[in-house]
Parts: structure tokens; sequence; C-alpha cells
């Protein structure tokens, strides 16, 4: 476990968010409303639950490893990466720039470490993870597999199978999440296909399910993943359902889907930097 400090991580989140909005801006592109949602996921895991090496090396044997699904939201992928050394803090600003490693959907061609998959695809990251997770377990390797997806994500049909695959084989070293901020691009989750019980259909489908209520606060997100590891081992994949809000740490990004995937202008960078003080350098 790494030995970062809450206080530490609270700073680093906060600089998280001013990268994730100085990417978007720059390249007037990008998903700043879920990136600036799920900071304290990514940040707990990289900071204080997986063991992992900046080093890198791409079949990660015993080492922990994390997918991300919903890779439009790769702005706070990357910036994680980059703030625990995997690559120069300074390439952030190449963000979605041509010949850029960094491109709006992770990608492996590019060869950026810290990325072991092309995500974006929406629905794929669950059967990426049950892989991986299965590979562990062939080479008696007792390290994690965590996957995180989002909650409009749950509309593909290929999570399901993933879902029943991971059940019915006891890929009991996994480890996933789904964002519940209730956003997708078209709008609400619940006007534009509702998911009901996410709970209930986990459950039904085998899977051992918590919920974190406050997927924004750093103490209470590694509260519930250390919870969730409680039941690795058991016979039963883990599902933690992560309630948190897009936009989070803007006021004028949160409680809605309108900043799914829309740039701030320089006024209203200048607006939503003013909120995130932060004692780290920008890039």
């Amino acid at each position: 476990m790494n030995q970062h400090s809450i206080e530490e991580l609270k700073s680093t989140a906060t600089q998280i968010r001013r990268d994730i909005l100085r990417m978007v801006h720059a390249c007037q592109s990008g998903h700043p409303g879920g990136s600036l949602g799920c900071v304290e996921y990514i940040l707990a895991l990289y900071g204080k639950i997986m063991k992992h090496d900046a080093g890198f090396n791409m079949d990660g044997s015993d080492e922990d490893l994390f997918f991300l699904s919903n890779g439009h939201i790769s702005p706070v992928w990357y910036s994680t990466l980059a703030r625990f050394g995997y690559f120069p803090v300074e390439e952030l600003s190449t963000f979605r720039r041509l010949n850029s490693r960094l491109q709006g959907h992770p990608a492996t061609e590019e060869h950026l470490p810290g990325i072991r998959v092309a995500s974006g695809s929406l629905g794929q990251g669950l059967s990426v993870a049950c892989g991986a997770a299965l590979a562990k377990k062939l080479n008696g390797d007792q390290r994690t597999v965590f996957v995180l997806m989002g909650d409009g994500e749950q509309q593909e049909g290929q999570v399901w199978e993933a879902a029943m695959y991971a059940a019915h084989n006891k890929i009991d070293n996994l480890i996933a999440a789904v964002d519940l901020n209730g956003q997708q691009i078209d709008g609400p989750v619940d006007k534009i296909l509702s998911l009901l019980s996410l709970r209930a259909k986990y459950e039904s489908f085998g899977w051992e399910v918590l919920e974190v209520q406050e997927g924004n606060n750093i103490e209470a997100v590694i509260s519930g993943i250390e919870a969730a590891q409680a039941f690795l081992g058991k016979g039963k994949p883990v599902m933690i359902l992560l309630k948190t809000e897009m936009g989070f740490g803007v006021d004028f990004m949160m409680h809605s889907h309108k900043w799914h995937g829309v740039a701030p202008n320089d006024a209203q960078l200048a607006t939503a930097l003013a909120q995130l003080p932060s004692e780290l350098a920008d890039y």
C-alpha cells in the first residue's frame, strides 16, 4: 500500500482537477465533467490502494492493474499517471494534439506508460478486466484487477455478458466500480434509459455489491475500496457503486450533463481555477 497521507491526497486531488481543466481548455476538446467527478476514486487507487510501478511493464505481473472502461474521461487518468511519475507532468500540455501520446481516448499504439488497453468504445472494459484477472489466477499472481465504468455505460449489453462470465467463473480477484453520477451525454441517465437498481442487478448476477455514497470524499472512497478488498478470494467478483457528482469542484459544472463533453472558454477556465487553489505546480 502507498503511504500518502490524506492531506497529501486532497492536495493532489485539487491539482488533478486543475490539470483536467487546463488540458481540456487548451485543445478545446474533451470531457471535463466525468473526469472531475472521478478524481477521488482513481487517486485513491494510485495513491493509497494499488501496488503499482511507474517504471511500467506491460504484463503487470505482481502488480495490481487498473483499466478505465469509460475512456473518454482520460484527462483524470492521464493527470494521475503523470503526478505519480509515469511520464513527465509537462506532457499533459500535449493532450489531444497531433502525434501526442495523450489522445482523447487512451490507446496503446502511442506506448504511453500506464496504458495497457485502448478504451473508450463503451462496454468493453469489464470484459478486458475479466481476462486480466483470469490470467493472474492462471499465473499464480495474487494481485488484484480494478476496472471503472460509467453508469450510462451500463446500457451496453456486453457489460452484462461480462458480469455473468465473471460470476460463473468465480473471478474473485476483480473489483469493478460504476461511476454513478446520473448523467450521460444526452441527459440524465434515468431519462435516457433508466438502470433501475444496479445493486439488485449485480447481486442477481452473482456479485458481491458495496455502495459508496460519498464518491468525492477521499476518506470514504478509500474505506469503500478497503471494504471491497475484504471480499477478495471468496468466490465472487466485487462491485462498488460509487455515487459521484459530475463536474465536482467547479460550481457551474455540477448538477448537469451539459459539461459531459464541453471545454471551458477562457473566462470559464479562470473562474474554475479560482475555485481550485493549489500549492502544487501547474505544468
